[in-house]
């Protein structure tokens, strides 16, 4: 049972961090060219073009897209993953009866939400672009109480503050994003609110999975604290 929560709540999450990390990489590496507003774009740009520009079946440019898409939907589909391990990581702080509950709460937005990325994968944005908006727009909406819950959980508990506060920093950069989605141009209408939004999107994602990773060494620390009867 330790090997399975050490497995789940650490060595998973940290897995699919470093999976997406490189498997992005190499989608980038393959993708052909274009974005919503220059076909003609040579490769993939980090200010011109989305992260789910990768993801689908043709490239902006027309060019047929399958490595990139293959490395950027697995990757993304990996996040259910972590869903999953979510659901284990409330046992870790049993420290009291409202620390557990906040936790389960905090599991359970974190669970929808990365469920959500994973949707974000089974949706490539050119052959399903409402289900691909709704899943990549609301992955980030639910991960924004998730994160206020556990932030919650880390500071009465005993793990190591430095935790909570990568978690704070991106309850903050992922709430003002969640803002910006209301009141910011829509992509579509100029180059430079793509050049915005497409920045701030690939921002928000870093620390997505640096917060996933940090988590994975909160947990790690609370696992000697399990207990299993």
């Amino acid at each position: 049972m330790l090997s399975m929560y050490k497995f789940l709540t650490v060595a998973l999450l940290r897995f699919v961090v470093v999976f997406f990390v490189v498997s992005v990489i190499a989608a980038i590496y393959f993708y052909p060219g274009g974005n919503i507003h220059d076909p003609a774009q040579r490769g993939y740009s980090i200010t011109h073009n989305f992260l789910s520009d990768l993801g689908g079946d043709q490239s902006h440019s027309g060019a047929a897209n399958s490595l990139s898409a293959f490395f950027f939907n697995t990757s993304m589909i990996m996040f259910l993953g972590v869903g999953i391990a979510f659901l284990f990581v409330p046992r870790l702080f049993k420290v009291d009866s409202f620390t557990h509950t906040v936790a389960i709460i905090g599991s359970s937005f974190f669970f929808f939400g990365t469920t959500f990325f994973a949707g974000v994968g089974l949706t490539p944005h050119d052959r399903y672009l409402d289900l691909h908006t709704f899943f990549a727009l609301n992955a980030f909406r639910l991960l924004v109480p998730g994160s206020l819950a556990y932030l919650i959980v880390l500071l009465r508990s005993s793990v190591d503050n430095k935790h909570a506060l990568v978690t704070m920093v991106y309850l903050v950069s992922t709430f003002s994003y969640v803002i910006y989605q209301f009141v910011g141009d829509s992509a579509v209408a100029s180059q430079e609110a793509m050049v915005r939004q497409a920045t701030i999107q690939k921002l928000i994602a870093l620390a997505s999975v640096a917060t996933i990773f940090s988590l994975s060494f909160a947990f790690s620390t609370r696992l000697k604290h399990l207990k299993l009867n």
